[in-house]
């Protein structure tokens, strides 16, 4: 009798958890589509100054670049940051929040990357203020918050877990960086998503090596790149902001 009557409870309790995982997807799923209004298609970081000067040349290179700007870049940097990030948001940690969004300002190494960092950022704000769920002083918003501390409050707001959460900032980079690629030379859709195959474990990867990393191994080793985001700027033609 009494299994009786807990089984319909048991499967409420199912069903309002599926209910919010669900929602959570879907949350993740709106913040890392190409369809989202801040402006990331604009942007290049550092790839188009990479197909100029002759670094990546076909398919195969710009597998290969992806793959070290994911190792030498993203897990190192972003990440691990958004990962932090978002646990502040949960704990209310002001002075954390504060903290990793001035870090990771510190590590934009040209003024194109801080730029990018800075306007994806407010237009981020902008956006979860018209849906009513922008965060507030009160709630830890450091000064001057970047795209990956907006990202990672939006990600805290809808639940979303926090290994999806830098999964979801990982995939949404390598399909801006492939849109770009598609733009900027002679790259097909059908050779974007072959690329995207080979790499997807590579992100997988990226994630639990961000996971892992310590506080005091955060930073990007990507030289080659910051280069190639300084010379963009007096590139001769450009499809891509500078």
């Amino acid at each position: 009798m009494i299994t009786h009557l807990l089984g319909p409870m048991i499967m409420h309790t199912n069903h309002q958890a599926n209910k919010a995982d669900d929602l959570a997807l879907l949350g993740l799923m709106q913040l890392i589509s190409p369809a989202l209004p801040i402006g990331a298609f604009a942007w290049s970081q550092g790839l188009e100054s990479a197909l100029e000067l002759g670094w990546v040349r076909n398919e195969q290179e710009l597998g290969q670049w992806l793959e070290g700007v994911l190792d030498d870049g993203l897990s190192r940097c972003e990440l691990p940051i958004l990962a932090r990030l978002q646990s502040c948001w949960a704990k209310g940690d002001s002075k954390g929040l504060a903290y990793w969004n001035e870090y990771l300002h510190a590590n934009r190494e040209t003024a194109e990357l801080t730029d990018e960092d800075t306007r994806l950022g407010l237009a981020l704000m902008r956006l979860l203020t018209s849906l009513a769920i922008a965060p507030k002083t009160s709630d830890g918003l450091p000064s001057s918050p970047g795209y990956v501390t907006v990202f990672a409050w939006a990600a805290h707001k809808r639940q979303i877990p926090v290994r999806q959460s830098i999964l979801g900032f990982a995939w949404a980079w390598l399909e801006n960086q492939l849109s770009v690629a598609c733009k900027a030379m002679p790259l097909g859709h059908t050779a974007a998503q072959i690329l995207t195959e080979q790499l997807r474990p590579k992100l997988v990867l990226a994630v639990d090596s961000a996971l892992a990393l310590p506080d005091n191994e955060i930073g990007p080793i990507m030289p080659g790149l910051a280069l190639g985001s300084a010379l963009h700027e007096t590139q001769y033609s450009r499809l891509f902001r500078s």
